[in-house]
């Protein structure tokens, strides 16, 4: 059987070959990029993280924890030497020093004072209305926040056949032109919705993800989603089943092109496996020290420059939505 990684590798040697250029309005940065792909993974054959090179799964991983326990400050992952989200905060901060409204920071600078001092973090470590919030906060008309995740793994314990076990970061209120200013989410939701679904006594999860980067980005996603189907099974008593990683606008940054080809020319070697703590019992009590990565051995890293596009733009002005 052909190795399953080679639906990532094929997607990138397609996109390659047949990619039409597009250009980000904010940056003026070219992609080539094709739209509505999909590839899928049988977890119980081992955990799809990438081997044809090295993927950072200690970033993987407590990302998907910050996720997981409704953090949207990048505190946490700053203390945990995880810098995969510096950029965003960084450049609202940048942005305030620019009009004089703070003091003017290295971006280094910055990082290490969201690392050591707490204050200064809460103020300007936040992203508002992202992942973790609306994962487990969502905030709704009444006052009141949702639990999208824990209602959705209820559902599937409470129903096996259950058809509605969704989970959206997409709220319309907060996104683009059809947010107010103030209130616009400054980070690009791109992995914005996932289902869970029971077939044969097995969680199946599927992604959908509206704009993905497929060197630097879709290696984490797939992991990180996988990793999540796993914690999933694991926490609802199922066994675990199938990922499926629907994609839209999925794209090459063109200052990423040789890395890929790079990569490309790599002959992917025997998935990993993962293993989880039976002290994990819930949300509440899954930490990531419960999570085991075994028998991964993959070639050496590429390192690529993480391009830092989409999202609000500051110059387009709001829009009344109707």
């Amino acid at each position: 059987m052909k190795h399953p990684e080679y639906q990532y590798l094929d997607l990138m040697q397609e996109i390659l070959d047949k990619g039409l250029v597009q250009t980000d309005k904010g940056t003026g940065v070219k992609t080539y990029s094709v739209f509505g792909r999909q590839m899928r993974f049988d977890l119980s054959e081992g955990l799809p993280l990438l081997t044809t090179k090295k993927v950072y799964w200690k970033g993987v991983l407590h990302e998907l924890y910050w996720f997981l326990s409704g953090q949207s400050n990048i505190e946490y992952l700053v203390k945990n030497n995880v810098h995969i989200w510096d950029d965003y905060p960084y450049k609202l901060y940048k942005a305030k020093a620019d009009k004089g409204e703070v003091p003017e920071l290295t971006k280094d600078e910055f990082i290490q004072k969201i690392g050591t001092d707490s204050v200064f973090a809460q103020q300007y470590g936040e992203l508002k209305h992202i992942y973790g919030e609306l994962w487990r906060r969502w905030p709704a008309k009444d006052g009141r926040v949702v639990d999208q995740l824990q209602w959705a793994m209820n559902e599937i314990k409470e129903d096996p056949d259950c058809h509605n076990a969704i989970v959206t970061s997409w709220n319309p209120e907060y996104l683009y032109k059809m947010a107010k200013p103030e209130e616009a989410c400054r980070f690009p939701i791109c992995h914005n919705m996932y289902q869970l679904n029971v077939k044969d006594g097995k969680v199946c999860l599927q992604l959908y993800q509206r704009s993905a980067d497929i060197f630097l980005g879709v290696p984490f996603n797939i992991a990180s989603y996988a990793l999540l189907a796993h914690i999933i099974a694991h926490l609802t008593g199922y066994g675990v089943g199938e990922f499926v990683h629907t994609f839209g606008d999925v794209h090459i940054y063109e200052n990423h092109i040789e890395q890929a080809k790079e990569q490309l020319v790599r002959e992917p070697k025997a998935f990993p496996t993962v293993r989880i703590d039976a002290v994990a019992t819930t949300l509440e009590n899954f930490r990531p020290e419960h999570v085991v990565l075994e028998n991964y051995d993959p070639h050496p890293p590429i390192k690529a420059e993480l391009t830092v596009a989409g999202g609000f733009n500051e110059k387009k002005p709001a829009v009344a939505v109707s």
